[in-house]
């Protein structure tokens, strides 16, 4: 079976990941802390303003490795780890805590897994869109 490779996430293409999510925020009158892993999990982009919530930064870590891991949208997964939800008793020997949060979204590219983009400092639902909006920049 043969198959096509992917380009993966680069440094640049991080970069303006992370310009978008700060641009759709500011646009909303809103100051984001940002992270874009690889598909790895290795840090390639992270933006934290002065003037966010000081713990902004570490959200949009855990956002984005979340999405990462389970290779889901964190705004897909809030009912899952409710008492009761799919995910409640789900054990993690993960080296950082999983954040069910809205605003840790994949980044794909041809269907495929190529990273993720966390945001942090804005409601939930904010991040959410600020983080979306950076994933499907690149599409």
């Amino acid at each position: 079976m043969t198959t096509t490779a992917v380009a993966p996430l680069t440094t640049a293409a991080a970069e303006a990941l992370v310009t978008t999510a700060v641009e759709a925020a500011e646009k909303a009158g809103v100051t984001v802390s940002v992270t874009v892993l690889d598909a790895g999990g290795h840090l390639l982009a992270f933006r934290r303003d002065d003037r966010a919530v000081l713990i902004s930064g570490e959200t949009s870590t855990r956002k984005a490795y979340t999405a990462l891991q389970l290779n889901a949208p964190t705004a897909d997964l809030v009912d899952a780890v409710q008492p009761g939800g799919l995910f409640h008793t789900l054990p993690t020997a993960l080296d950082r805590p999983l954040l069910f949060i809205p605003g840790g979204v994949p980044v794909r590219r041809d269907g495929r897994l190529i990273g993720a983009v966390g945001v942090g400092g804005g409601a939930p639902e904010q991040d959410h869109g600020f983080a979306t909006a950076a994933a499907e920049s690149l599409a």
